[in-house]
């Protein structure tokens, strides 16, 4: 298997991993009245959620 194909799967699967990450379940659970640091938890799941997929696929994307 060439270095384009095993990048190319590795993203494929962090493109199913977010799409279960803000898929109705995952973002339910978070739906709760309940702050941290005074911003709603949803919000919080949202963007570190939405960091840590970034931080993967540039990981991925720059791994030799």
């Amino acid at each position: 298997m060439s270095e384009f194909e095993s990048k190319g799967q590795r993203l494929i699967a962090l493109c199913i991993l977010g799409s279960l990450l803000f898929n109705y379940p995952m973002l339910a659970l978070f739906n709760v009245p309940v702050t941290v640091l005074g911003i709603p938890a949803l919000y919080v799941y949202v963007f570190v959620a939405w960091g840590a997929l970034i931080a993967l696929m540039a990981w991925v994307v720059e791994k030799r």
